[in-house]
């Protein structure tokens, strides 16, 4: 997969901020937890967006993707508002898992470490 270009990455950026103002302005969902938009990567013709959440808890994960698919209509009609492009983006929401793999590796690299011996400091070899 290429790397967005300028345009995308702009793109990207502007639906993140409409639908950031947007879930604490126009949704009431009791379902909707601690929502945050981490990253919307959106295809070259704004054709689709993909849009990247977390939620604070794991138990709202669940609720708060339904909330989100619920809203889905209105969301992108905020985007298409905002836009001035052909389309609007068919928009799709996804857990962004990236916080918690860098947490699960911290952890195993800490197990890790800590059956290790220690390692003795090393020694200037050029001094003298």
């Amino acid at each position: 997969m290429t790397p967005p270009g300028n345009r995308q990455r702009r793109g990207g950026e502007l639906i993140k901020d409409v639908l950031a103002k947007s879930l604490l302005r126009d949704l009431s969902d009791p379902r909707l937890g601690f929502v945050t938009i981490t990253d919307v990567v959106p295809s070259p013709d704004f054709a689709a967006a993909t849009v990247y959440f977390t939620t604070l808890t794991k138990a709202q994960r669940a609720p708060s993707q339904k909330a989100l698919a619920s809203a889905k209509g209105l969301l992108q009609r905020r985007v298409g508002e905002a836009m001035q492009t052909r389309n609007t983006p068919q928009l799709t929401f996804v857990y962004d898992t990236q916080q918690d793999d860098a947490r699960r590796i911290t952890r195993l690299i800490e197990e890790a470490t800590r059956t290790l011996p220690p390692v003795p400091p090393a020694e200037d070899e050029g001094t003298e």
